[in-house]
Formats: C-alpha cells, sequence, structure tokens
C-alpha cells in the first residue's frame, strides 16, 4: 500500500516510524510532513490539513491507498467525509462522529443520554451566569473550553475563585477565541488518571493497553496543562479486569451510541478516564490517537499497524484482538522555553542523534526544522524520547539517560515520569 500520514507532530512520527517497517507498506508519505519525518524515509507532501480541497488533491494525485490521520482538528473539520467521497480509505471518523471531541457540550450531552458515567456538570453560553453559578456552588470544579484547544482547554480549579478567574479568561478576554465561548463546568474527581483507547469499525471494538500521560508542565503535576508532558505503558494498577470493566460500561456504549445516532466511529476512540473510588469515569472522549500516548503504545504493539488500520478503514475489524509486546514504554517530552503559552523558536538541538543510537530508544520529532545543517526549535514540544524495557524501571532508565544527551537553551521536561507509580515499578525501584 501507499499509506499518507495526516499531521507533522510527534505522534504522526511513531506513526510513520511503525508504518515505514510493515512488509504491507510500499511509502509512506504525509501532508504536511516534517524534516524529522523526512529524515526517516517519508515523503513530506507541504499542504494544510485543514484546507480539505487542497489536501484531498495532495493525496489523490499520489494515488494513496490509505490515509492515517493524526490530529483531531481536521477530522472534526470533515477531512475524513471528503477523502471518502473521493474513493479514499480513511482511518478516522467521519465529521459527525468527531464531534465527541471538537465539542464538549455535545460529548457531556451524549454520555447522559448513553448512561456512560462522568462527572457531574453544566454548560454555559452566558459568562455572567457560569459565574453566579460559581458563586452559588463552591465547588472544587474543571473548567472545560468547549470547543478545540490543543489539550490547552481544561483548567483543573482548587475553589469556586479559581473556576471564575477561568470562566473570565475563556467567555470573557476570549484566551481560546470561538473554543470557549462556551463552557463546560464539572464535577472535580478525585483518583488516578488513565488513558485507555480503542479501536474501531464502527462495531468491533478492541481496547489497546492502557497508557498514563502527564498533562502538566512541571513535576508533581503543577503549572499549567499542556498538550501532554510524557507518557508509560503499561499502567500496573489497571487490571485485566478493570480494562473489561471500562470495556464495557464506557467503551462499547460510546460505539454503540454513536451508531445509533447515525455517527459511526471508524479510528481510535480515546477514553480518557479518572480511576475514582465509584469507579472508572470519563474526562473526555478524543477521535484520535493520543499524544504523547501514541508514542508509548504504538512500540509496544506487536500488531502490524498498517493491517489494523487498513481493517479499520474497510469495516473489517477482525474479532481477535491487537496483541503486545511485553515490554513497558516510557516517553519524555522535551518543550521549549515559554510552552505552552509562546515557545521560543529557532534554538539550536544537539545530541539527537547521539540519543537515537542508545539501545531501545526512538526521538520522535515534534517541533523542529532543519536549518542551516542542523536542527532548531520550530514549536512547543520539540521532541519526545520514548524508550522501550522489560520494566518501566528500567524503560524510565534509558528514556532519561536519552534525554540527558539531547539540550538546547532553557529546555523544559518532567523529571517525575512514572514516579507516581505503585509497586515495584514505583518510585524506589525508578530512582534506581
Amino acid at each position: 500500500m501507499r499509506v499518507a500520514i495526516v499531521g507533522s507532530g510527534g505522534r504522526e512520527h511513531a506513526l510513520a516510524r511503525a508504518l515505514l517497517r510493515s512488509p504491507r507498506v510500499q511509502r509512506v508519505l504525509a501532508l504536511p510532513g516534517s524534516d524529522g519525518m523526512a529524515a526517516s524515509g517519508v515523503e513530506c507532501l507541504g499542504g494544510d490539513p485543514l484546507d480539505l480541497d487542497d489536501a484531498v488533491r495532495r493525496l489523490a494525485a499520489r494515488r494513496v491507498d490509505l490515509v492515517v490521520v493524526g490530529p483531531e482538528a481536521p477530522l472534526v473539520a470533515g477531512l475524513a467525509d471528503r477523502l471518502e467521497a473521493a474513493g479514499i480509505a480513511v482511518f478516522g471518523p467521519r465529521q459527525a462522529a468527531a464531534r465527541i471531541e471538537g465539542s464538549k457540550a455535545f460529548a457531556k450531552a451524549f454520555m447522559a443520554r448513553h448512561g456512560i458515567p462522568t462527572a457531574a456538570g453544566r454548560v454555559f453560553d452566558d459568562p455572567a451566569e457560569a459565574e453566579d453559578f460559581l458563586r452559588r456552588n463552591p465547588g472544587p470544579w474543571v473548567v472545560k473550553a468547549d470547543g478545540l484547544a490543543a489539550g490547552k482547554g481544561v483548567f483543573v480549579c482548587a475553589d469556586a475563585a479559581a473556576a471564575r478567574a477561568a470562566v473570565h479568561r475563556l467567555m470573557r478576554q476570549g484566551a481560546l477565541g470561538t473554543a470557549g465561548r462556551r463552557v463546560v463546568i464539572e464535577e472535580r474527581l478525585e483518583g488516578r488518571e488513565v488513558s485507555v483507547l480503542a479501536i474501531t469499525d464502527g462495531e468491533r471494538v478492541h481496547p489497546l493497553a492502557p497508557a498514563r500521560d502527564y498533562k502538566r508542565l512541571a513535576d508533581g503535576d503543577r503549572g499549567p496543562n499542556t498538550g501532554g508532558m510524557g507518557a508509560f505503558s503499561p499502567v500496573p494498577d489497571v487490571t485485566s479486569e478493570l480494562l473489561d470493566q471500562i470495556r464495557r460500561r464506557i467503551l462499547e456504549p460510546a460505539v454503540a451510541g454513536l451508531a445509533a445516532e447515525g455517527r459511526p466511529f471508524r479510528g481510535v476512540l480515546y477514553a480518557g478516564l479518572m480511576l475514582t473510588a465509584a469507579g472508572p469515569q470519563v474526562l473526555e472522549f478524543n477521535c484520535r490517537w493520543g499524544d504523547p500516548e501514541a508514542q508509548v503504545l504504538i512500540p509496544r504493539l506487536a500488531t502490524d499497524l498498517a493491517a489494523l488500520c487498513w481493517e479499520v478503514a474497510t469495516g473489517r475489524l477482525p474479532a481477535a484482538a491487537p496483541t503486545w509486546w511485553p515490554d513497558a514504554a516510557v516517553c519524555v517530552v522535551l518543550a521549549a522555553p515559554g510552552y505552552p503559552d509562546e515557545p521560543a523558536r529557532g534554538l539550536p538541538i544537539t545530541g539527537l542523534e547521539e540519543a537515537a543510537a542508545l539501545p531501545g530508544v526512538w526521538i520522535d520529532h515534534a517541533g523542529t526544522r532543519r536549518e542551516g545543517g542542523r536542527w532548531v526549535t520550530a514549536g512547543g514540544r520539540v521532541v519526545g524520547v520514548t524508550a522501550r524495557g522489560p520494566t518501566l524501571a528500567e524503560a524510565r532508565r534509558r528514556a532519561y539517560e536519552a534525554v540527558a544527551r539531547i539540550d538546547f537553551p532553557g529546555r523544559q521536561f518532567r523529571r517525575d515520569i512514572t514516579l507516581d507509580v505503585p509497586g515495584p515499578d514505583g518510585p524506589t525501584a525508578a530512582r534506581g
């Protein structure tokens, strides 16, 4: 097959690496792609994934058999619909199904209609009404922008004053533009977070291995929310029994509910969950691979990724679930100074080749470009450093050994990935 990836970030680089290894794939292309992907052997087409007419023309001209869409914005804009209309198989949901990520208010109402466990919440279009609600109800609350915000539209608030400040920033100051004109205010749940993604062709649902990501910028879950500063898989506190419960109570009802509403979902359905005392509850649904969850799931996937994507895209997902390598994987994201608000660009990066040469290590380029024979920063999250190992502790050791080889002025990264893991792979083993 000739397979094209839509996107240019670390998630798309990880997808490209796996597709390049597949015996079913003749060529991997990317729209727009990146210098990092090009260095891995991907043919980069340029263009803008949100210019749907141009994107479809470019992909059709290259006689692409299958398109794997990485980011959410093109899916919410309807790229999958346009590709299908052009006769191109696509791994990713149509616009109607992608709304489960495109609108937090829609997702909240959808979960209520289908009995999917989630936090109690309300939707507000008027900032005065939202602020009055928060004065009368001290919380604690989580305030969410309704629309797409690249992982930066969620404000976990310690008290009602902080929640009112988030409402003011979103609805009155327009910090996230149209994405924040409507907000969801919901109960703040307590527990441990986990990401469980599922491959589905609209009927069959196969949960993938659980992963845990780190959304806050700084160690100890401090600082602003980001697109994700690291991840690991497997997650020791998610047992096979708990994963089966998540499949039965959350993933299968969501896929069946979307189909019943005329929104069949083909691709990866991402469930961000809180493991509470009352059981798993949904924090958010996404319509695509997580980033950086993809960077730790894809290296562990033993099933051929190209075959899996083709089976989903053509509605023929087999009954057998994907298989996994037993190794653990850990990803640490290196971000530019100023991220997530105004990341610095053009800073020279050193050590990428030395880090990539270490055993069991992969470097996924997220925000880099090649300039004058050297790598420089070109985005907020610059690279993801992923390592595999027989245990989480060993994968962590390898990842941070590689991180130590990479440098650029003002780099930011978390030093506590996996340190909150209970059991033999927890802090004591990891620090060793």
